[in-house]
């Protein structure tokens, strides 16, 4: 498709790049600040050949998402803080089924239904752990209205790759704010599937840790379940079966990490590092823009951690700043990176009550930290 410049909305460009994706199938139920995807998919999908559903619930939503894409489909959900909760028990039968699919949440202030137009990053601990059991996630941040397209089509192509659901963490700001972005006309992967015929799973371990995509109706002998199962998918009690399936399920996605994870870095000879993602890594440019004493490293993919990648950012440096709009959910995992890497002082600038860090709140949290 060609390139084309457009004015949107973070919600509107989420669904113009699951289009380009080849996203096909979109099951939802309103919630804010998320509800904006459910309505331009509305409007949008059934122009590409399509089906959108509105759910009863997230719970239906999701599940409708995991049976679409055992059908063929490419699938997506969007939901918000408790909505997001309400998926965990499928994001995990997603997981274990090895279902690739997408669920975008634009995360806003908690607990419970908290504050539901104000941003917040509440939900990153929620997007690693949310779900219970040994597993691994793909999650990525944008922090502008570019990267909600250009990251949607990446949670697409790498559900595809790796046969596993990835998580887009947008927020309420980001949801709603407006700019001029261009879709680009990316590269997108597709899953590899079973030939036609009756085939049955090969081993998961031939295959570099993920097995073709047998498509329900197209002859494959599936048996699909959430349980512990050997490589044709029957039930099992087995330890060694249990071990080998979670070790590939991990192993998948850690094995792979130079490739998932995505990551910019900015004034990379600075003395100060900032860690920003999401909305607040925009705050922070403008000060990296003014300060060449200042760096940023910033996270696209949020998990797994590009923890290579920052604990060479962060070498040689004097001080490390982590700005995140909740308690520090990140602050813990950079904070062992940072001492690997030889960094002494590591400090958090959290905000929180549905508010923005400032460049100048950052600024200050620095200053502080030089004793100034």
């Amino acid at each position: 498709m060609p390139e084309e410049e457009v004015f949107l909305q973070g919600n509107e460009a989420v669904v113009e790049g699951a289009l380009r994706a080849g996203c096909r199938f979109y099951a939802g139920y309103p919630i804010c600040p998320s509800t904006g995807i459910l309505e331009t998919m509305v409007m949008r999908l059934p122009e590409v050949g399509g089906t959108v559903i509105q759910m009863e619930d997230e719970i239906s939503s999701i599940a409708a998402v995991i049976g679409a894409a055992w059908g063929g489909a490419k699938a997506m959900t969007a939901t918000s803080g408790p909505g997001f909760s309400l998926m965990q028990e499928n994001l995990g039968y997603a997981v274990i089924t090895e279902t690739p699919c997408v669920i975008v949440d634009a995360q806003r202030s908690g607990p419970s239904t908290g504050q539901p137009t104000l941003p917040s990053h509440g939900d990153i601990m929620q997007a690693r752990w949310g779900t219970h059991g040994s597993h691994s996630i793909i999650a990525l941040a944008p922090s502008n209205v570019q990267e909600c397209y250009d990251l949607t089509i990446e949670a697409f192509n790498l559900s595809e790759k790796y046969r596993t659901p990835v998580v887009l963490l947008s927020d309420g700001e980001l949801a709603h704010m407006r700019e001029r972005i261009v879709l680009k006309d990316l590269p997108i992967v597709n899953r590899e599937e079973f030939p036609k015929g009756p085939v049955t799973f090969p081993l998961g371990e031939e295959l570099g840790g993920v097995s073709p995509f047998p498509t329900f109706g197209r002859g494959h002998r599936t048996h699909v379940t959430g349980l512990t199962h050997t490589i044709v998918g029957y039930p099992s009690e087995s330890i060694e079966v249990q071990t080998k399936l979670l070790t590939r399920l991990i192993g998948k996605i850690s094995d792979n990490r130079k490739d998932i994870c995505k990551y910019e870095v900015h004034n990379p000879k600075a003395e100060h590092l900032i860690v920003a993602y999401g909305i607040p890594a925009r705050s922070a440019m403008e000060l990296v823009t003014e300060r060449a004493d200042i760096g940023l490293f910033q996270p696209l993919t949020i998990w797994p951690f590009p923890s290579k990648a920052f604990r060479r950012a962060a070498e040689g440096k004097k001080s490390v700043l982590v700005v995140e709009m909740n308690e520090g959910h990140i602050f813990r995992e950079v904070e062992r990176h940072a001492c690997r890497a030889g960094v002494e002082e590591i400090e958090l600038c959290s905000k929180l009550g549905g508010g923005i860090p400032a460049p100048e709140e950052m600024l200050d949290c620095i200053s502080a930290m030089e004793g100034e």
